[in-house]
């Protein structure tokens, strides 16, 4: 196995090691050579063994070699992030051998310059990132080519005049790479696609979709399998199933929501709860290998815009016949969870259910009916009043019982894109997160984490949602950070997310809270999914997991394959090895993905707010300060929730030093301070689409000093 040979040459060996070599300490029988050099081979392609000449193999960390993907600067150099964890390897232009932001590569590590990052040299490209670029088409003197719209990818793509005829200049196009850059050329390609003008609203989006390589078509073998799935719910799929369709179960989602993936149900008894919460059964109708699970499993995770979704599964399933919709019957897998007066979870069921959601609620219609008197709507949704109110007391118990356990509650306010008719943005706001927000996500933690504790317990393969400790540095420097804004605590010993949570209530309400959270939140590390569980730390949960999304995420579709196999007790030793084999990879896989779609819709709402301030060039806005840099004032305006840049060099009455500690820039004759959570009264001076950029001046500083 893979797993031998690579212990051997870690282990056994003092030296890269010959086939022939290799076949006489591993005592392998000549029949199986050809078997040995398959895994060899693709040992090689997948970086664990490194084939040097001579035909000689070996484990990279012993051969001063790492393994990892390359992150490119728009300035040309770049960093090898070693995937075995460790120290980035700076990567100098000269030294990249052709390599573009994104592959997966091998680096020889050359050195280590005084104070500064390790150094290294491309020498092997295993898997290339990008067989397709996004950009912008140019003709200038007999010459065409495209200027890729990621800054990270440095090089021009060189289109030969004869494949780009008909093309206007400065279009935003799709090429292919038909040769790759070398170290003394850059890459060559064809067009494939015309997306067309870039300052088209549209077009620029579409952009984003191709520049991140977005799936945003289902191919023919998908189409072709889901003239299969019936329609509607058939008496033959509800068989052996709990029957739940008399519960008052209700779905609350959002104004704009179509798939509708959890629907829950509240029961006082005395002093104590009973709550369910039940999940659209997507593996009922999505089995595994199938051409709709393939693609499923492409995508990983549903990817939202403000104008538009990009959905992990096809319409028909997501917002048809798996979605909850109100007053129609529905599989689902259903948690039953009962809980103490104080909150504490005392029992847990689970099994294969049908339900009929009661009402299709919206936060905004559930924080009316629990917080305002809106009698008209009261009388409508009479009959589920009362439930409405026992879930507001269970959460609010489940809530204060997590924050006890040292759990951290970030409250970071994003951005609500309205559009108009047209798809154009016609505001930004603060989206609202208020108590209907509140219930479902303490409702959905709680039946995660319900799901993770079964198979924890029971030892089994799974698939966990995790989060690791925060590095001592990063954590440190947050430390100091909030020591220069006077908030008074005192660190000791190992970071516990409790302190943290402290911190963060500490600065509830005031002009630094944001800053707080978002330094915060960059100083942790990002959960992801792994087959190994070490907890999570956010949460200060020991078990966790992802299972109340499976519409949209490809994990928790996985989680409820495995819930039913220990349901229906089909968890046996074949399939755990199986699981053991194939979870590590599912989980590499779905956590690359949601980086990638969270990277993407970042972007996209970036773009709709560099958009929306086009029109305000010259226009007087009052702000304030949300953050403080050595190189500018980072200015969120009060009357849109957007933000924009006063670079320093905009601060024309004196010479101004940063303090980093602090976070504050002081006029060095003026004395004049720049703070977080100034007000500041601001002019826009330009908006840059390319970059995402809102440029602005200062008019005058009314809070400062």
């Amino acid at each position: 196995s893979k797993e031998r040979i690579l212990s051997f040459m870690k282990e056994r060996t003092t030296k890269p090691i010959s086939l022939k070599e290799l076949m006489r300490r591993l005592r392998v029988p000549k029949e199986e050579k050809r078997e040995l050099k398959r895994l060899l081979k693709e040992m090689v392609s997948e970086g664990s063994v490194v084939k040097i000449k001579g035909n000689r193999y070996g484990p990279p960390s012993r051969m001063n070699l790492v393994v990892g993907e390359l992150t490119c600067h728009p300035d040309g150099f770049g960093f090898v992030v070693p995937e075995d964890g460790g120290e980035d390897i700076f990567i100098s232009p000269s030294r990249l051998r052709g390599a573009m932001h994104g592959d997966r590569v091998v680096a020889r590590i050359e050195g280590r310059r005084k104070g500064e990052k390790r150094e290294g040299t491309i020498i092997r490209i295993l898997r290339r990132a990008h067989h397709r670029i996004v950009g912008r088409f140019h003709r200038e003197k007999g010459f065409c080519f495209v200027v890729p719209a990621d800054e990270r990818i440095v090089d021009e793509i060189i289109i030969p005049p004869g494949l780009a005829r008909g093309i206007k200049d400065g279009v935003m196009v799709v090429a292919e790479i038909t040769r790759w850059p070398t170290g003394f050329s850059g890459p060559a390609g064809r067009i494939v696609e015309v997306l067309g003008n870039p300052e088209d609203p549209n077009v620029e989006v579409e952009v984003i979709v191709r520049k991140y390589s977005l799936p945003h078509t289902f191919p023919r073998d998908v189409r072709e399998e889901l003239k299969g799935i019936p329609p509607r719910v058939r008496d033959m799929d509800m068989e052996g199933r709990e029957d739940l369709r008399s519960l008052r179960i209700v779905t609350i989602d959002g104004e704009n929501a179509r798939d509708f993936d959890d629907g829950v149900a509240v029961e006082k008894r005395g002093d104590t709860y009973r709550l369910w919460v039940s999940i659209a059964d997507v593996s009922h109708y999505v089995k595994e290998g199938t051409a709709v699970d393939r693609e499923a499993y492409i995508r990983g995770t549903s990817v939202y815009f403000p104008d538009r979704c990009i959905p992990m599964l096809p319409e028909r399933l997501s917002n048809g016949i798996c979605s909850l919709n109100p007053y129609e019957d529905r599989l689902t897998v259903t948690v039953e969870l009962d809980f103490s007066k104080e909150g504490e979870m005392v029992e847990a069921k689970f099994y294969e259910s049908v339900i009929r959601s009661h009402e299709r609620l919206t936060y905004t219609v559930v924080k009316t009916l629990l917080t305002e008197g809106d009698d008209s709507l009261k009388e409508r949704y009479s009959q589920i009043l009362s439930d409405l109110s026992v879930m507001r007391e269970l959460a609010i118990k489940l809530y204060r019982r997590r924050i006890r356990q040292g759990s951290i509650d970030f409250d970071l306010p994003e951005p609500q894109i309205i559009l108009d008719v047209e798809g154009k943005v016609e505001n930004i706001v603060r989206s609202e997160r208020n108590i209907a927000h509140r219930i479902i996500e303490e409702f959905m933690l709680v039946a995660n984490r319900a799901v993770a504790e079964v198979f924890a317990r029971g030892n089994m393969p799974f698939l966990y949602r995790v989060h690791e400790e925060p590095d001592e540095d990063e954590i440190r420097d947050f430390y100091d950070f909030v020591r220069g804004l006077g908030i008074p605590f005192k660190p000791s010993g190992r970071v516990k997310p409790a302190v943290l949570q402290k911190i963060l209530r500490y600065v509830e309400g005031k002009p630094e809270e944001r800053v707080v959270n978002h330094l915060l939140l960059r100083s942790m590390k990002q959960a992801c999914y792994l087959a190994d569980n070490i907890g999570h730390f956010g949460l200060a949960f020991e078990n966790y997991t992802h299972f109340t999304s499976p519409i949209r995420r490809y994990p928790d579709l996985v989680v409820h394959r495995l819930l039913k196999k220990w349901l229906k007790k089909r968890y046996t030793k074949r399939e755990r090895k199986r699981m053991e084999e194939l979870l590590p990879e599912i989980a590499d896989h779905t956590s690359a993905r949601e980086r990638v779609a969270m990277e993407a819709e970042r972007e996209v709402v970036e773009l709709k707010k560099a958009q929306f301030m086009m029109d305000k060039i010259g226009m007087v806005f009052d702000g304030f300060i949300s953050g403080v840099t050595s190189f500018g004032l980072f200015v969120e305006l009060k009357e849109y929730f957007v933000e924009g840049l006063i670079h320093v060099s905009s601060l024309l009455d004196d010479y101004y030093i940063f303090d980093e500690k602090r976070h504050v820039l002081t006029g060095e004759h003026t004395r004049r301070r720049f703070r977080i959570g100034d007000d500041i009264r601001v002019r826009i001076t330009g908006v840059n689409l390319e970059r995402r950029r809102i440029e602005m001046v200062p008019v005058y500083n009314r809070g400062g000093s």
